[in-house]
């Protein structure tokens, strides 16, 4: 059979890619899994109620643009985070998770053409792996801009031609990012919003890891470009019950922006989209309603910071993140550093070159890094940190393997 050429350069995801790369080496202790972002904190008490209290509404179809007391709540939410009100019922939809509405913005908003030309979306580098393939499905150019020290880990986008940006519909920015942790400060959101207004694009705004910070909540792209007065199409933010709440399985989030966005996308919905089922709407507006959770989630996640601080900290290659629960750990070679980390001491985490693509060059901004997430309970990030540093120090893997 054949498939869109289009899909061809799609390497090997992440996590079978991984699997493949260990396939056939022993661990050398107790299996720490260290790989993947699901947060592994207790599930708030009041999503079990929530639910169980509106088991019957599973035998019935949930509506396309979600509950109005889920839309309610998640308005309410955003106005109390940012200072920005949203109109319930044309500014918001809640999601299936926010993998659906970040792949679905491509479909929904991406033109065929631009400037009489393939159109350009823009991305990290890296990159959550979901935009890259948002953009092979739309027929458009992923454009991979590098996100690295150099740039704060976050993308540069104003480094590009003028004549690539005048091809752009739409940029996806993750902040806080993945896999370093940076922060988009209120001067990159404003420049980013220029940048857009004057050649015309959409922002995909991926705040999904934004109630996970040490001590200052970071900015959101719809507070400053309220703030500046920006067209209110500009903006599209998506936000997630995954991270915010450590609830994964739940598969609930939304996307908020202008009236007209948001009727792009539901209209795309109607046809393909899968809204949440009724009794896990509930649990969601229980949680969107609730911050006692939040504040607790966040204070066990900087628990985890401060031991990866003390742990890590002054070993070459540690960087502190500012935010979200992954550490983007220089090694050197994050391929080979990952292989003699697991034989040693049974801890799995990813390389950084399968979040990243190569350059033309044929750099790679992730192949000297590992992600290493932070999602268990602290005795086992401890231990896994601990056997980290043990290897770091007793081979020298960042030297070793440069």
């Amino acid at each position: 059979m054949q498939y869109p050429e289009r899909f061809s350069e799609l390497p090997e995801y992440a996590f079978p890619r991984l699997r493949r790369l260990l396939s056939g080496v022993a661990p050398g202790g107790p299996e720490i899994l260290m790989t993947i972002g699901e947060p592994r904190h207790p599930l708030p008490a009041m999503v079990g109620p929530a639910i169980a209290a509106h088991v019957a509404d599973f035998s019935r179809y949930p509506p396309n643009e979600g509950l109005p007391a889920l839309r309610d709540a998640i308005t309410g939410w955003f106005g109390r985070r940012y200072g920005v009100t949203l109109d319930p019922a044309r500014q918001v939809v809640p999601l299936n998770g926010t993998r659906e509405g970040l792949f679905n913005a491509a479909i929904a908003l991406c033109p065929e053409t631009k400037s009489s030309s393939q159109p350009a979306i823009m991305m990290p580098n890296p990159f959550y792996q979901c935009y890259g393939v948002a953009a092979l499905a739309v027929g458009a150019e992923p454009v991979m801009v590098p996100a690295t020290a150099e740039t704060g880990f976050l993308p540069d986008f104003g480094s590009l031609p003028a004549a690539v940006l005048d091809r752009v519909t739409l940029a996806y920015v993750c902040s806080p990012a993945n896999p370093q942790g940076a922060v988009a400060d209120r001067d990159y959101w404003r420049g980013l919003i220029a940048l857009a207004e004057r050649h015309d694009f959409r922002i995909l705004a991926d705040e999904c890891y934004c109630e996970i910070y040490r001590d200052t909540a970071p900015v959101g792209a719809l507070e400053v470009a309220q703030e500046v007065g920006a067209d209110p199409e500009r903006v599209l933010v998506f936000h997630s019950l995954s991270k915010r709440s450590s609830a994964p399985g739940l598969r609930s989030g939304f996307a908020a922006g202008g009236p007209e966005t948001i009727a792009a996308l539901l209209r795309l919905r109607a046809y393909s989209g899968a809204p949440l089922p009724l009794p896990l709407q509930h649990a969601a507006v229980a949680l969107w309603s609730d911050e006692a959770h939040v504040i607790e989630n966040r204070r066990l996640y900087r628990e985890k910071f401060e031991l990866a601080d003390e742990i890590l900290g002054g070993m070459p290659g540690y960087l502190s993140p500012q935010a979200g629960f992954f550490l983007w750990l220089d090694v050197g070679d994050g391929e080979r550093a990952a292989v003699e980390i697991y034989r040693r001491t049974g801890v799995r985490v990813l390389p950084g070159a399968y979040l990243s693509r190569d350059a033309a060059d044929g750099s790679n901004p992730g192949r000297a890094y590992v992600r290493v997430a932070l999602v268990a309970e602290a005795a086992e990030v401890g231990a896994g940190l601990r056997a980290i540093r043990t290897v770091m120090e007793t081979d020298n893997i960042q030297e070793r393997t440069v």
